[in-house]
């Protein structure tokens, strides 16, 4: 009798165990995909919708995403280039004409990160791929700040690639994970 109520215990106490990690890993799960989604702050507010509306294409500031892998962050002497101008008067445009004048690039924080397992070039998609920054980034002429709008998983990076006409091919593994 003593013998199976210790084996008893010992099986609960293993029990309870096993649900306190279950419910560890799922918080942390739901801690990091809340993170994912969450916009951070950036140390200048940068209204894309102001830069839409003046006419100013994506490409302007991110010329890299049709030559390189990454988009790319305008220099601090590009935003210069045309607000030594353009609102200098305006709180933000200070903050950038402060960052210019000490000669320091502005610390902006990534806003979309993909796991470092993860290939991924902008030039293959907006060239080759002829895809727009709409399609990944959502409508960010309208955002006064930008945000993620999806969560860039792999079922959702298939969900594209299955849209595509070479749909086997852009299913091979090695596409994304070299």
């Amino acid at each position: 009798m003593r013998a199976t109520m210790k084996s008893f215990r010992v099986r609960l106490i293993a029990f309870g165990i096993f649900v306190v990690v279950i419910l560890l890993l799922a918080g942390g799960v739901f801690v990091v995909q809340a993170q994912a989604q969450a916009t951070p702050q950036q140390p200048v507010p940068f209204p894309h919708v102001n830069m839409v509306q003046s006419g100013i294409p994506c490409l302007f500031c991110h010329a890299d995403a049709i030559r390189s892998p990454t988009a790319g962050i305008p220099s601090v002497e590009k935003c210069m280039g045309c607000h030594k101008f353009i609102a200098t008067n305006t709180p933000a445009i200070q903050k950038v004409a402060d960052y210019y004048q000490r000669g320091q690039p502005i610390p902006w924080v990534r806003v979309n990160r993909l796991p470092r397992f993860v290939y991924f070039s902008h030039q293959v998609h907006v060239v080759a791929g002829a895809l727009n920054c709409e399609r990944c980034h959502g409508d960010v002429g309208r955002m006064t700040e930008f945000q993620p709008v999806a969560r860039m998983t792999m079922g959702w990076c298939l969900n594209c690639h299955n849209a595509q006409p070479e749909a086997d091919r852009l299913k091979d593994c090695v596409v994304c994970h070299r």
